[in-house]
């Protein structure tokens, strides 16, 4: 058993702590906002995560809940790092929450502590993180920092945990090393042991890349549009390569939620500070915006004029199983409908109440049928199972055009085509 302090109790420090709790590990999760840990205490979490509350309940005896970075601290041997590093307006990761996370640490280093980066971070934070508490470290006490970089999936977080491709960590001792190789021994996955800033760099590169994925075939399925090929095969004859896989092959309305727009932009950036011009970081970012605007003509394409015309918005998350709007497509979509004076329906299992907070003069509905009872539109946004088995003919009876923007190609065309619907997909 470890005793281990997780600062930072959004997605990333939740998910880590709950699972490490499950290990057997004493867990004690920080953050600064105290009506968050007050809501935590009674077992209500400030996200949709599937299993995490069932989790968080399971391990109440190894798990607690403060506000205190000091406390927190003070009792834990491993400390590890998962507060926000949002984008800032050039790309820029802002990692001003670190740095006063490490002030703080330092302030309260009681005995050897293993710091440990697990928030998404540039190559060179961890110098700058150990640069930060030698100057503030009040007593002279022995202490490392390691980076070790989350690859959980929203959706799929508690599997991606204990089930990981891989487990990376970034040391500078043997001390070090041996207390992350130890805690992470109940897990069966490759450890790969790196130096720092090789694994801060293996995150940004690894997001990236899968972002990349999606951009590129999104891209072809423009050409697929413009010669009548359909992009779900062609994805699928790439994808039975070994050499390339069919993950994010699933060509949409472009990636979003908050890691592969940030770690696009962070990666760039970072690279161009260092003399590297990544082009093709940039081009990635701008296939992804054009691919919204593509998802808007198709609405205007189908629907002619589109002011004060009904249309229902199936989904609103960025992907299925999880409540997270954050540079969701349908979000920007939306807005770019309503500009035109669309009125928008929506319904979304989870993130409807999230949606509220930044989608004005939207009508939320209860369920798929209510949303596209009397619309002149469907517009499916996300790709929850819910969606998959929709009850087309009573759909049609209650539209009033049967016309279906399906942008995660979830549906048979020719069996909607056959209904009566006029479908469009993506690249199909």
């Amino acid at each position: 058993m470890k005793n281990i302090c997780i600062i930072g109790s959004g997605y990333v420090g939740l998910v880590t702590g709950a699972c490490f709790a499950e290990l057997g590990n004493k867990v004690i999760c920080v953050d600064n906002d105290v009506k968050k840990i007050k809501m935590l205490k009674k077992n209500i979490l400030p996200f949709y995560e599937p299993g995490l509350k069932e989790l968080i309940n399971k391990n109440r005896s190894k798990l607690s809940f403060t506000s205190s970075i000091k406390d927190g601290v003070e009792k834990s041997e491993i400390v590890f790092i998962t507060v926000g590093t949002p984008s800032r307006d050039d790309g820029s990761a802002d990692l001003s929450c670190v740095e006063r996370v490490a002030t703080e640490i330092a302030h309260s280093i009681n005995n050897y502590k293993l710091i440990v980066e697990k928030s998404t971070v540039p190559v060179e934070t961890g110098e700058k993180v150990k640069y930060t508490i030698k100057r503030n470290i009040v007593k002279k006490i022995e202490f490392d920092v390691a980076s070790n970089p989350e690859f959980l999936r929203e959706g799929q977080a508690i599997n991606d945990f204990f089930h990981p491709d891989r487990i990376i960590i970034g040391v500078e001792t043997k001390k070090a090393e041996k207390i992350l190789t130890e805690l992470y021994k109940p897990i069966c996955a490759p450890i790969l042991v790196t130096d720092i800033k090789s694994a801060e760099l293996i995150k940004h590169a690894s997001n990236s890349f899968l972002a990349t994925k999606i951009s590129f075939i999104n891209a072809v399925a423009n050409i697929c549009e413009l010669v009548g090929a359909d992009i779900t095969k062609v994805a699928e004859g790439m994808g039975l390569d070994s050499r390339i896989g069919k993950s994010f092959l699933n060509a949409g309305p472009g990636f979003g939620g908050s890691c592969f727009p940030k770690d696009v932009d962070a990666f760039y950036w970072i690279s161009k500070k260092l003399g590297y011009d990544f082009n093709l970081l940039y081009e990635v970012k701008k296939i992804n915006e054009t691919q919204k605007q593509n998802i808007i003509k198709k609405v205007e394409d189908a629907l002619w004029i589109v002011a004060n015309k009904i249309i229902a918005v199936l989904g609103l998350s960025f992907k299925p199983d999880t409540d997270d709007i954050r540079m969701s497509p349908a979000i920007d979509i939306i807005k770019s409908l309503q500009k035109k004076g669309a009125k928008i329906k929506a319904y979304d299992p989870k993130a409807m109440k999230k949606s509220k907070d930044v989608l004005k003069n939207v009508e939320y509905c209860k369920d798929i049928y209510s949303a596209v009872k009397n619309s002149d539109c469907i517009l499916v946004m996300t790709e929850w199972n819910e969606f998959k088995n929709i009850d087309f003919e009573k759909v049609k009876r209650i539209m009033k055009n049967p016309i279906l923007i399906d942008t995660r190609n979830i549906y048979n065309p020719e069996k909607l085509i056959k209904l009566g619907f006029v479908y469009k997909g993506v690249g199909r």
